[in-house]
């Protein structure tokens, strides 16, 4: 049997995560589970985790679940790459974060970056899920689709 592609792992890790996560109503089992699953099924995936939006000061984000070495524990919202998609909105990639104005370095080791909101109903970002990777230029088109549609998945309802 041939391997999987890219999209078609990120198509079963959606379909494995919504079939774990259902009826779990915590955010953070819910957050644990996305990082620890996405984190095992790709080489490439270094750190994998959420940042987020702290509820008493909604300009930062704060570290949440994650997998991997020591994360930044807060980031305001605006700087680096995780502030930056929390800010936009959108999903940030990043193929070299040495050239990205502003990036915070949470492990030296890290070259590159996608970064992807986590919205909630009313459109606000809930928190954001980064993956970093020690190889340059490893996020393209394929994981900004499977990422964002685990994200729009994450939110208990």
């Amino acid at each position: 049997m041939p391997a999987e592609t890219k999209t078609e792992t990120y198509a079963r890790l959606k379909r494995e995560i919504d079939a774990v996560l259902e009826g779990e109503r915590n955010q953070t089992a819910r957050y644990t589970t996305a990082a620890c699953l996405l984190s095992e099924a790709f080489d490439h995936y270094y750190w994998t985790g959420f940042y987020v939006v702290d509820p008493e000061d909604p300009a930062q984000l704060v570290v949440g679940p994650y997998q991997g070495t020591l994360g930044c524990l807060r980031i305001p919202v605006g700087k680096g790459v995780c502030g930056t998609a929390a800010e936009r909105r959108e999903t940030v990639i990043v193929a070299d974060v040495e050239a990205f104005p502003g990036h915070i370095a949470c492990d030296s080791r890290t070259r590159s970056e996608i970064v992807t909101p986590v919205m909630d109903a009313g459109g606000r970002v809930a928190a954001v899920l980064d993956v970093d990777s020690t190889d340059p230029d490893a996020f393209d088109a394929e994981d900004r689709a499977g990422l964002e549609a685990i994200c729009a998945g994450l939110l208990n309802a």
